[in-house]
């Protein structure tokens, strides 16, 4: 998954010939997961129609104030248009553009949203060889970066004047690989390694029956790709689930037993920057689980159990733990409980769930949460979806360590 995907792109599309590369920006962009919207100058309308980039984009492209063919038409916000968006890209970034977002000169629509955009503004430069060498243009890319845009190289090729050499813009898969290795960069877990449980344990009986629990996985992969989104390298220690995990960071090791979340999260703890563990791990297991299917034979049944190992406090007696985060599920005195567990554990935050709190629980896409430090400290936070309660859980990470 790319650093892009959920992210609002916005792509200022200048008057130079390189803008019908942009057709093509557009669908890496949207492959990687980005939603676009494209505003054009007046004078790029005649090298790339508005009607193939807002097919591509699946958003109408504006390049006025206001749509010229229907005089009733509303009035294209700017302000609201520049706080949308995540990025800014301007590609092609001709001679002329880039002169004009230098000096504030905001005679079009694409400029004033220039202007108004608080996001990252990446901007490519499309031009001749003399054009790109003469010293006004240097000037410019000096100060647009002074300003905080950052250029995205030109390449050397053939020109459409004939000639050969500097200005030729980058191609969409080279701006694209700029951007997403650009904002890698600057995510605050870059370099870190995050271990993370998730999901139920089976315990077996039997070839065909075991213990378990409702656990779906839902909230840990949640966390994984928050993790990843941020930058960490993730390994994901996942039980019986069927909840995606795709991420290019997320290495995900399936396994079943307590015995095997145990065994694989000890083969990597001692490389991990961070251990969540959310995963709902069976605190008992069948001293002895029958080989062949255990046939009806009487009313009842007796099945002796043994405990499992404690994953959570196993690492938190490390001498040399990562920074660990547990999770407790309650029903009753939640508090009470979770400050003895938090103590007993050795964790640096824990997670309280509680299922008397509507929205929180197994196999729902929502969750409830109080976070509670090793001070006793508790934050409590509404009910939102798991996407929302990750980026919680992770801000709080990142704000204690980073």
């Amino acid at each position: 998954m790319s650093v892009l995907s959920g992210k609002n792109v916005l792509l200022g599309v200048t008057g130079g010939i390189a803008a019908y590369k942009t057709t093509y920006l557009v669908r890496l962009l949207i492959k990687a997961g980005a939603t676009v919207k494209v505003v054009m100058t007046p004078a790029s309308r005649e090298f790339v129609t508005p009607l193939t980039l807002s097919t591509l984009s699946k958003n109408p492209v504006l390049s006025s104030f206001t749509n010229e063919d229907d005089e009733n038409d509303t009035w294209n916000n700017h302000v609201d248009l520049g706080l949308w968006a995540d990025y800014m890209i301007i590609a092609p970034a001709t001679a002329n553009t880039m002169s004009k977002m230098v000096a504030g000169n905001i005679d079009n629509f694409l400029l004033a949203v220039y202007c108004s955009a608080k996001c990252p503004v990446y901007f490519a430069p499309a031009m001749d060889l003399d054009m790109f060498k003469h010293p006004s243009t240097q000037h410019n890319f000096e100060q647009l970066a002074s300003y905080g845009n950052k250029m995205i190289p030109a390449g050397t090729g053939e020109l459409a004047s004939g000639l050969s050499g500097e200005g030729r813009m980058a191609e969409p898969e080279e701006i694209v690989d700029f951007i997403e290795k650009d904002i890698a960069s600057q995510l605050p877990l870059k370099g870190k390694i995050c271990l993370i449980t998730a999901g139920p344990t089976y315990e077996p009986i039997d070839p065909v029956r075991f213990i378990g629990n409702r656990s779906s996985g839902k909230m840990g992969a949640a966390l994984a790709l928050e993790m990843a989104t941020n930058g960490a390298q993730v390994i994901l220690v996942m039980g019986p689930s069927h909840v995606s995990s795709d991420h290019h960071l997320i290495d995900r090791v399936n396994v079943e037993t307590a015995q095997e979340m145990y065994d694989t999260v000890h083969e990597h703890i001692h490389k991990a920057d961070y251990a969540i563990f959310s995963a709902a791990v069976a605190d008992y297991k069948p001293i002895n689980a029958a080989d062949q299917k255990i046939k009806k034979k009487s009313d009842t049944l007796t099945i002796e159990l043994t405990k499992n190992p404690d994953i959570l406090a196993s690492v938190g007696a490390m001498d040399k733990r990562p920074f660990l985060v547990g999770f407790a599920l309650e029903t009753e005195n939640e508090l009470e409980y979770a400050f003895a567990k938090a103590k007993k554990k050795n964790t640096d935050l824990l997670v309280l769930n509680s299922t008397r709190d509507k929205g929180a629980g197994f196999g729902v896409d929502t969750n409830k949460i109080t976070l509670i430090d090793r001070d006793r400290n508790t934050t409590e936070f509404e009910v939102k979806p798991k996407s929302e309660v990750a980026k919680d859980i992770i801000n709080e990470i990142i704000n204690r360590t980073i």
